[in-house]
C-alpha cells in the first residue's frame, strides 16, 4: 500500500514555509512589471479557440484576457478582464480533492482513488477498469467524479451545499452557479455520462451515480472571476489560510498534497511540459481559467477561453510561464544564475 509518510510531510512543510524568504524580495514594482510584461506579450495572441463541445462555452468571447497575481499578504495586481465571470470547470477539482482530504485524510485519497498521472486526456476512460491496474487521480474527470461521491454528508442533499460553501471559503466570498452553463453542460455531457456509468459498474462510487454526476456538473459550472480564482490559489500558497478573510480553510500538511496533485496532474497530457516550462503547481479548466501557486509566496490566475488541443488556455499558460521565468518562481529553480529570457514557451 502506498503511504503518505511523516518524513515526506515534514520535508514538504519545510519547503512550504521556507519559500517565504523569496516573497520578501518581490516588491510591488517587480511584480507589476512581470504581470504587465506578460499581459502585453500575449493579449493579442490568437492561437486556440473556446471549447466547442459545450454549447455555452463555444460562444465565449475569445478576446477576453485577464491576469491576477495575489501575494500571501493580500497584495493584488490585476490586468485585463479580471472582473469577468466564467465557469471554473476543472480548476475546481483540486479544491474538491482538498475537501475529501480534509474530511478523510490524504491516505484515504491514495488508497481509495489514487494520485498517479494518467498521461491521457482529461475525459479518458483510463483507470476505471480495475483489473487493468491503470492509474487514476482526482484531477481527471473519472477521478474527479469519484471524489465528489467521496464527500461525507449525513444526507445526500447536503453534498452540493457543503461543496459550494467550501469553494466559497477558498474564494473568500459566496460563489454562485452559472445556471445557463449548467443547463448547457447537463444536456451535452455525453462523455461524462459514460464515465459515471462505468464508474458505477466498477464499484468506484460512494453515492448514487446520477446525483454524483449532477453535483460534478454543478461544481464545474460555479462562476468565478480571475480575481476570485487568484484568492483561491493564494489560500493554497498561504498554507491553507485565506489571505483576505484570514480563515484557515485547509490544514497545511494537506496543502502540500493538493499542490503535489496539481504539479503532477494539473494539465493532463501537457502536465510534463508545464512542469518543464513553468515549474509551478497549477490547474486549468476548459472555461479558460488557470490557477497557479508559488508556495509560500503568491498565486497567479488567468482567464482566456482560447484553448490548446489538450484543453488548456493558450494565453494563460504562456503568461504564467513568462511571469514564473521573470520572477524565478519555479519549484525546480536551484537558486543559481540562469537566463530568464530563454524561450520555453513552445509546446511539444
Amino acid at each position: 500500500m502506498r503511504t503518505v509518510t511523516p518524513v515526506l510531510t515534514g520535508l514538504l512543510l519545510a519547503t512550504l514555509g521556507g519559500s517565504r524568504a523569496l516573497a520578501a524580495t518581490l516588491d510591488t514594482k517587480t511584480l507589476e512589471t512581470a504581470v504587465e510584461g506578460a499581459y502585453q506579450a500575449y493579449r493579442h495572441l490568437e492561437d486556440g479557440e473556446p471549447a466547442q463541445y459545450i454549447p455555452a462555452l463555444a460562444t465565449a468571447d475569445p478576446d477576453r484576457f485577464a491576469i491576477v497575481l495575489m501575494t500571501v499578504d493580500g497584495k493584488v495586481i490585476t490586468r485585463g478582464d479580471s472582473d469577468v465571470a466564467f465557469p471554473i470547470m476543472s480548476a475546481a477539482k483540486p479544491f474538491t480533492a482538498a475537501l475529501v482530504m480534509q474530511q478523510r485524510g490524504a491516505q484515504a485519497l491514495v488508497d481509495e482513488l489514487g494520485v498517479e498521472p494518467t498521461g491521457d486526456p482529461f475525459n479518458a476512460l483510463t483507470g476505471i477498469i480495475r483489473t487493468r491496474h491503470e492509474p487514476l487521480n482526482p484531477l481527471v474527470n473519472a477521478g474527479a467524479i469519484t471524489a465528489v461521491s467521496m464527500i461525507r454528508v449525513e444526507e445526500p442533499r447536503q453534498r452540493w451545499p457543503l461543496l459550494l460553501d467550501y469553494l466559497s471559503r477558498f474564494a473568500g466570498e459566496p460563489l454562485q452557479l452559472q445556471d445557463a452553463v449548467y443547463q448547457s453542460v447537463s444536456t451535452s455531457n455525453y462523455r461524462n455520462r459514460a464515465l459515471v456509468n462505468l464508474l458505477q459498474q466498477e464499484d468506484w462510487l460512494e453515492a448514487e451515480a446520477d446525483t454524483t454526476l449532477d453535483i460534478y456538473n454543478r461544481q464545474s459550472c460555479v462562476a468565478v472571476t480571475a480575481q476570485q480564482l487568484a484568492v483561491m490559489g493564494a489560500t493554497l500558497a498561504n498554507a491553507g489560510v485565506n489571505p483576505v478573510t484570514r480563515e484557515p480553510v485547509l490544514a497545511p500538511e494537506l496543502v502540500m498534497q493538493v499542490l503535489a496533485l496539481m504539479t503532477l496532474n494539473g494539465f493532463y497530457d501537457e502536465s510534463g511540459w508545464w512542469a518543464f516550462t513553468a515549474g509551478l503547481p497549477a490547474k486549468s479548466g476548459v472555461g479558460g481559467g488557470i490557477v497557479a501557486v508559488a508556495p509560500g509566496e503568491l498565486a497567479i490566475a488567468t482567464y482566456s477561453p482560447r484553448l490548446s488541443p489538450a484543453g488548456n488556455s493558450m494565453r494563460g499558460m504562456l503568461a504564467i510561464q513568462a511571469i514564473s521565468r521573470e520572477l524565478g518562481l519555479s519549484l525546480f529553480n536551484p537558486g543559481t544564475a540562469y537566463d530568464s529570457t530563454a524561450d520555453s514557451s513552445t509546446a511539444p
